[in-house]
């Protein structure tokens, strides 16, 4: 999902976020603008992490410190890119499934 704020011209931000088991709230694990920015983005796309684009968000997120983890002003966006990428993953699988349902396992139709 892509949201333009009008902004022209200015630097490529990108923020990696990791939550994991044990984690109070999502970590940021990298950050970065401009070409350092491109990589994250090429990085996660190469490795199959959802990207998200949200300028305004990447902007306040690349002023924190690697390692923190999100502040709690911020949990309510961060659930909300959770929740768009359950709900993407999910409509995915489902159109996977429905491709499957047609077609027998281990046969070929033409």
């Amino acid at each position: 999902m892509s949201r333009s704020d009008g902004t022209r011209g200015a630097a490529k931000k990108a923020v990696a976020l990791q939550y994991g088991p044990g984690d109070a709230a999502p970590v940021i694990v990298a950050s970065g603008m401009g070409y350092l920015a491109e990589k994250i983005v090429e990085t996660a796309a190469d490795n199959g992490v959802p990207i998200y684009e949200d300028n305004s968000l990447s902007t306040i997120l690349t002023q924190l410190q690697l390692g923190q983890e999100i502040p709690p002003s911020l949990y309510q966006a961060i659930v909300e890119i959770y929740v768009y990428f359950l709900h993407f993953d999910a409509a995915g699988r489902a159109a996977e499934t429905e491709e499957d349902a047609g077609s027998p396992r281990g046969e070929e139709t033409t």
